[in-house]
């Protein structure tokens, strides 16, 4: 079976997965509860999840350790759990694909803005990035997945921590942009050129954006990126930006809006296309049949 960065170069167009979050809530995540507490407590959960998304077409299915670092375990007094809580993430996700897709272990930020702005120390922050990501990879991960990141000095860390620790799996690192005036940044001012040159520097082999924008958007973004990497680019939007309606946050983006939009995300040069906020098993099924 050819390795994920061969099927890349080959031209493949690659689906990921959809929201997580959500449905832990539909299925006992409790309010302000851990995300990452039910790989311990409820990782038969973590399986239906995963296998939904296997039966809807994704090519990569992400594991439940967004927030598994220990930086941000430790808001819950969880991060003497870091490498069980991690290994349990993997676990779950490999026993739900079989085989049949790539695990993505996921690796979210901090949750601490670093020194000078904030009080997260970069060594600290990096060697917590390693421990995670260490147990990723030991447990079976096919590849880690940085996402959501703004602070593209953070994003480097962990760039590096995966390097460091689990060189033998591809990186793809992904941040959160917004559109400005002078075009798309993240809040702490990183352009899309200067993510696409620094995360490649540090040695992420795949680059993109996902959350903070609809599908849309993401097709600018997309061709932002194309125009600053060689790399393979990798896009995984919101299905629309939250609207509150009758008391509930809903997203509005159908599965057949974003399925159009995927095209043109392809056509933007994109090798790997998936989902964020507010997107379901229906989005990636439509996702699947129009990439194809």
């Amino acid at each position: 079976m050819k390795s994920l960065l061969e099927r890349l170069a080959a031209g493949a167009v690659l689906i990921g997965d959809g929201a997580w979050g959500t449905l832990l809530m539909t299925r006992g995540l409790k309010p302000g509860e851990a995300p990452e507490a039910l790989n311990l407590s409820q990782p038969e959960v973590l399986e239906g999840i995963a296998r939904l998304y296997l039966e809807a077409g994704a090519d990569l299915v992400t594991t439940n350790s967004f927030g598994g670092s220990p930086a941000r375990l430790r808001r819950y007094g969880l991060d003497g759990q870091t490498e069980e809580i991690n290994r349990a993430a993997v676990e779950a996700v490999r026993r739900a694909v079989g085989g049949r897709a790539c695990v993505s272990a996921s690796v979210g930020p901090s949750g601490h803005l670093l020194k000078p702005c904030g009080d997260g120390d970069p060594a600290e922050i990096g060697a917590g990035f390693e421990r995670q990501i260490r147990a990723l990879a030991e447990a079976g991960a096919d590849l880690v997945c940085i996402e959501t990141m703004i602070d593209l000095a953070e994003a480097v860390l962990a760039v590096r921590a995966a390097r460091a620790v689990a060189p033998g799996l591809p990186v793809m690192a992904t941040m959160t942009f917004e559109r400005s005036r002078r075009g798309f940044f993240t809040v702490m001012g990183v352009s899309v050129e200067q993510a696409a040159r620094e995360l490649g520097e540090a040695g992420a082999d795949i680059l993109g954006s996902n959350c903070g924008n609809g599908s849309e958007v993401m097709v600018e973004i997309a061709r932002e990126f194309r125009a600053h990497t060689g790399r393979p680019i990798a896009i995984q939007p919101n299905a629309g930006l939250p609207e509150p309606r009758g008391g509930e946050t809903v997203y509005p983006e159908t599965p057949e809006f974003m399925a159009e939009q995927a095209r043109a995300l392809v056509r933007a040069g994109v090798s790997i296309v998936g989902g964020c906020c507010g997107t379901t098993p229906e989005h990636v099924r439509a996702l699947r049949v129009a990439v194809g």
